[in-house]
């Protein structure tokens, strides 16, 4: 029986889709049309792509040696370190005698530091392959990372004679000699680099870096132009150029030309968020915030364009709306570091600090060199007044990530506190160093030279400042520093002017002119400097709290000083400073309720200032509510459990309420410790004493206290010496007794204890 032909077409194609589907069933096949895939994919570019191909193919065989080494080949193009590190690691396990794979693993332990593992792989590959040049470049950057650049360099030539068209040999020969300070040869080199690779974008983008570094940022431009136009797709010689411009002050051609990249690049996300990312490092936060908004809009799938819209609505304080977005990410993955340390931040500004801590250390324990991470937890013990603490997470910020400048403000904010100027300059020329073309550095470590009394020093680098950035006010308030601090009055104010000239709304220049004007004794003269920059900026709340501060300080201008602070406080209820002073204000007046109301109607702006809960507590002293003096004292210690000033007031009233006095000594210990300098913190800790009957102990804290009143040059205090006197007398000391009480009736003949005092004294006569 013949089979008619359509019937045996059909019987054909049966038994080639039998054929297929076994090959389909094959894992050899399987895996190498992966493989070819992932290399095409390779070879055009689309590394992300690949890598899927490639994962594949090691899925299909985990034993695949090549496709192991093809996916680290990927994950470097893609700048995904870890990753790379495991599949070539993993790639020797199969094939030990994988030398490419073996000098990539090299580079990579060098890059990431670990050079004694790097130096095994080298050791072993350096008598293999003698002659091969990848070898003795991987030489090279090893002995360039133990900071031996004279052997790198040679190891670098041996590279460059075996292969002498290698364009990256002479960018790294390049990269060595400016280490070496061997400018002209590493022009040269970069130029040879360019010449064997004229499409070599990173060789581009180093010739243009290194004129910029030698001030040649007319030769810089045109090389990082003529790098966009050898890769118009590559953001990077954009991003060199933006970066240019900016050191030059070119803020509006350098938005000109992001905005214009925002448009070539469209998919791009790393050309499309540039124009953000600009707006945000010049601190222009609401265009910052505004562009970012736009690009949530466009690409609702970009993480990277969420996150960076998240941290920057929260530098905007627009707190519920990234906390729900950062809930999102969260949602979908819980460990996500970024967004862990964005709830951190969130929670601090919350004025949550102790609810911050545990969200940032389980950001650290995800990821222990988040640098970030332990910023933003050194700000969290700050704000629990644990010190140590916070610069301990300050410190190791600033290992992990040296270039984190927020940390080395922090560190250097710091040791201003301490007076430990040493520790200024050092962070200031760290800053320096990060940021030559910033006016920041100069600026901190003049003033470090200021308090020292190194006027010399500190105006060669507040003159730097000026010469790096003269628009800006920063130079010129450090000159006006210099000068006030020598009593040059004359100099200070032309220095301070020229810096509100420079910026209007400036409150340290402010602050610093009427500081002159008062240390030259002309009051008049500083509240007049103050109502002419209010004409100027008048929403300003800062200057409506300086002009309160000098009318109360200096004028005693009580009602004068009242209208000014409520002014401050009316622009902006979060000036906690301007709301402070305005209470003290009312109190001076006698009118203590209305302080009080005014501290109670503050805490609705500012729930977590503890200076409101102390001051009211201090205004319940003066009227002797010991009770509400108590309550208010223990709410700040409930926001700020180690906080020495609330801890001793704290103890203070225990003991006059006749409390527990071994409770009151823990909290007068917190306090010594934390106001070393303080007669107050002296003075509590010795009236426990005497209360526990430790007279010579106590003897010792009064007198400690009566000193470092007189240190800080601040009148007697009443209070001190009838304490010093009590004591005496328990000792037995009649005539020091009684000197120290008669004090007391010199000092004030209203003190509120006197009745004591003269009943005393009439006993010991």
């Amino acid at each position: 029986m013949r089979l008619s032909s359509a019937f045996r077409l059909i019987v054909v194609l049966g038994l080639l889709a039998a054929v297929l589907a076994g090959c389909s069933r094959d894992p050899n096949v399987r895996k190498q049309k992966y493989f070819k895939s992932g290399q095409s994919y390779f070879e055009k570019g689309q590394y992300r792509e690949a890598a899927i191909q490639f994962s594949n193919a090691v899925r299909v065989d985990p034993n695949y040696g090549d496709a192991h080494h093809q996916l680290a080949q990927t994950y470097l193009r893609l700048q995904q370190w870890l990753p790379a590190y495991q599949e070539l690691s993993r790639t020797l396990e199969l094939q030990p005698g994988n030398d490419a794979a073996r000098i990539d693993l090299a580079n990579l332990l060098v890059a990431g530091h670990d050079l004694q593992h790097a130096q095994e792989h080298i050791d072993l590959l350096l008598p293999k392959l003698p002659n091969d040049p990848r070898v003795h470049l991987a030489a090279a950057n090893l002995l360039a990372a133990q900071n031996n650049v004279p052997a790198a360099i040679q190891e670098m030539q041996k590279a460059i004679t075996l292969a002498p068209n290698r364009s990256d040999s002479y960018l790294s020969m390049a990269v060595l000699q400016m280490r070496a300070n061997q400018f002209d040869l590493a022009e040269a080199n970069l130029k040879k680099a360019i010449d064997l690779d004229p499409k070599a974008l990173n060789a581009q983008l180093a010739l243009g870096g290194f004129y910029q570094s030698r001030n040649r940022l007319a030769a810089a431009e045109q090389v990082f132009r003529h790098a966009m136009q050898v890769d118009p797709k590559s953001p990077d010689p954009r991003a060199a150029l933006a970066r240019l411009l900016m050191a030059q002050g070119k803020r509006a051609e350098t938005e000109d030309l992001l905005k214009q990249a925002k448009q070539e690049l469209a998919d791009n996300p790393a050309g499309y968020r540039m124009l953000g990312d600009f707006y945000f490092a010049a601190g222009d936060l609401d265009k910052a915030t505004a562009e970012y908004s736009s690009l949530f809009q466009e690409h609702p799938k970009d993480l990277q364009v969420k996150k960076n819209y998240i941290q920057l609505l929260i530098l905007k304080g627009r707190l519920d709306e990234a906390a729900k977005l950062n809930n999102e990410v969260l949602a979908s993955n819980a460990n996500d570091t970024d967004c862990l340390i964005y709830r951190g931040q969130i929670q601090i500004r919350q004025g949550k600090a102790r609810d911050a801590i545990p969200t940032l250390q389980t950001a650290i324990k995800n990821d222990p060199d988040n640098g970030v991470a332990h910023y933003h937890l050194g700000v969290a013990f700050d704000q629990q007044s644990d010190l140590a603490r916070a610069e301990s997470e300050w410190h190791e910020a600033v290992r992990l990530r040296p270039d984190l400048i927020d940390a080395q403000r922090a560190l250097a904010a710091a040791a201003f506190r301490r007076g430990d100027m040493s520790s200024v300059e050092q962070i200031a020329t760290q800053i320096i160093s990060l940021q030559p073309a910033s006016p920041e550095g100069y600026a901190l470590r003049s003033a470090s030279f200021i308090n020292r009394k190194r006027f010399a020093n500190a105006e060669q680098d507040a003159n730097k400042a000026v010469e790096i950035a003269a628009n800006s006010p920063i130079g010129y308030i450090r000159l006006g520093d210099l000068h006030l601090a020598q009593k040059e009055y004359a100099g200070a104010e032309k220095a301070y002017r020229q810096a509100l000239d420079r910026d209007p709304s400036s409150p340290d220049a402010l602050a610093g002119l009427m500081n002159t004007c008062i240390a030259g004794k002309q009051i008049d003269k500083a509240l007049a400097a103050a109502n002419e920059q209010i004409v100027k900026v008048p929403n300003s709340s800062v200057f409506y709290d300086l002009l309160g501060t000098a009318l109360f300080n200096n004028k005693k201008d009580l009602n004068g000083a009242e209208a000014a602070l409520k002014k401050s406080a009316e622009l902006d209820k979060k000036n906690s400073d301007a709301l402070l002073k305005l209470g003290q204000v009312q109190a001076a007046k006698g009118s203590i309720d209305e302080a009080i109301a005014t501290y109670q109607n503050s805490l609705r702006d500012n729930p977590q200032e503890v200076s409101f809960y102390i001051l009211m507590g201090e205004l319940y002293e003066s009227k002797r509510d010991w009770g509400k003096a108590k309550e208010m004292y223990k709410k700040a210690l409930d926001l700020r459990p180690e906080n020495p000033l609330a801890s001793n007031n704290l103890a203070y009233v225990m003991l006059q309420a006749g409390e527990n006095v071994d409770m009151a000594m823990s909290l007068a210990q917190i306090a010594r410790r934390g106001m070393p300098e303080s007669p107050n913190a002296a003075d509590t800790l010795g009236w426990v004493y005497y209360q526990k009957a430790m007279y010579d102990s106590a003897i010792g804290l009064f007198q400690e206290a009566v000193r470092l009143n007189s240190k800080a040059n601040r009148p007697p205090d009443a209070t001190f010496h009838y304490h010093l006197g009590l004591a005496y007398q328990k000792t037995g000391q009649t005539a020091l007794a009684r000197k120290e009480l008669e004090s007391v009736l010199q000092i004030n003949p209203k003190f509120g204890d006197a009745g004591d005092v003269k009943k005393v004294l009439a006993e010991l006569r």
